[in-house]
């Protein structure tokens, strides 16, 4: 039995080794289509990772295509878009995120398509670059989005040897301005669910869906996507490894998340263990044992958290927040209010390193610098000695014979 990943041609056999197969042509003799199929790399090294089966079937796709007669000397943005950087992306992102981008591919391979890859200039860079600066109309934040993916594009041409460099790089990439997420302090949070009715079904499951993201921070994808079979109850944890996505009107369960690093297992206080026993007691009385977020069977939607966020944020006369500002608020939670480390919170949230939750959170760090100020005072016992111990040599002008001045902190004015 083998099981497919988000990679296109690679696939996990039962015993969680990774292999590829990719039909890579037709042989002009026979007329019999040719396929390549492998388990390890050029090197001779098993595959460790899904990603690095997908790079290597890419690399033996992209030689076939050289010795065939296919030179990546002609090759157009569009045709490179097309049969490479859109299937990688779409392996790399999830399906929301995808959609959200393809206004930004569209502009990109208009700007772009029938021109040959290796004819785009710096020139043609920066004209594209000024052009959504000064001209197109966009938001700075949106003006980056759309340069930054272009220049994405080109660092993927340049790993598959499309390219020899990123021309792109000699260009600057445009800053993508500040961008605020609203998050709900502790107290904001408190009033917020004070709202909540837990004798009615809909305003029930309403609480315990905002509290899990309040005080887990996964991701709005994650939360849809959690089953009764994710909540270890005897140990007290809860396994993050697959989001819920909607594809041509149909809910679809990845066995994935956004990130590699975001397949994780994070621990649950007691609070938020007996919401979850007293919702599965609920869930058992309806017969319901799939989904944990759902009154009817069937998952949420983002627009339901959405539209539970805005009516309990209006009821509570708070401020309203995006979904994504739900993680935020359990980052400035954890700050504020138990100091938890950068590192602490990277392992929690799903990030690949301590660095991307500096990236996105740092701002949220600001307030604790005040507490440990205050920890400061008074933490390091004073006393000085009664007498001078020290000789001053060097350039100091120093007169033995004048009056030492008495500077101790009783002579000082206040």
């Amino acid at each position: 039995m083998t099981s497919s990943t988000k990679y296109p041609g690679v696939r996990k056999d039962d015993k969680g080794q990774f292999f590829f197969q990719v039909e890579l042509g037709v042989d002009q003799i026979t007329g019999k289509r040719i396929t390549k199929k492998a388990r390890k790399s050029a090197t001779g090294k098993p595959f460790q990772s899904a990603q690095e089966a997908y790079k290597e079937l890419t690399r033996v796709k992209n030689d076939y295509n050289k010795s065939s007669g296919y030179s990546n000397y002609r090759i157009t943005y569009l045709q490179f878009m097309k049969n490479n950087f859109l299937e990688a992306y779409k392996a790399k992102v999830q399906i929301s995120t995808l959609e959200s981008k393809i206004p930004a591919l569209r502009q990109i391979t208009e700007r772009f398509g029938n021109k040959k890859l290796r004819d785009i200039t710096v020139q043609d860079c920066e004209n594209f670059r000024l052009f959504l600066i000064n001209k197109s109309g966009y938001k700075q934040s949106y003006a980056s989005q759309v340069y930054g993916l272009f220049r994405q594009s080109l660092d993927y041409a340049v790993s598959l040897n499309y390219l020899d460099f990123n021309i792109s790089k000699k260009t600057q990439a445009i800053p993508k301005g500040k961008c605020f997420v609203e998050y709900w302090t502790k107290e904001e949070f408190e009033k917020v669910i004070q709202t909540f009715y837990l004798n009615d079904l809909y305003d029930h499951m309403s609480f315990l869906s905002i509290w899990l993201y309040y005080t887990t921070g996964i991701r709005v994808s994650e939360g849809l996507a959690l089953q009764w079979s994710d909540v270890d109850f005897q140990n007290k944890k809860l396994r993050i490894n697959k989001t819920l996505v909607r594809s041509r009107g149909k809910w679809e369960l990845k066995q994935w998340t956004k990130t590699d690093c975001g397949m994780r297992t994070i621990s649950l206080d007691n609070d938020t263990i007996s919401y979850l026993r007293n919702w599965k007691a609920v869930h058992d009385i309806l017969g319901l044992n799939e989904f944990i977020m759902t009154y009817s069977g069937n998952p949420l939607s983002r627009s339901t958290i959405m539209r539970i966020i805005t009516q309990h944020a209006k009821i509570a006369n708070v401020k309203r927040i995006q979904g994504k500002g739900l993680r935020h608020s359990h980052v400035s939670y954890m700050i504020n209010e138990f100091n938890a480390s950068v590192l602490l919170l990277s392992k929690r949230l799903g990030h690949s390193s301590p660095e991307i939750t500096l990236k996105h959170y740092s701002h949220l760090w600001s307030r604790s610098d005040e507490g440990l100020a205050e920890m400061i005072t008074g933490n390091i016992k004073v006393i000085t000695s009664d007498t001078m111990l020290t000789k001053n040599n060097g350039n100091q002008s120093y007169n033995p014979h004048e009056q030492v001045l008495d500077i101790s902190p009783a002579k000082l004015p206040a």
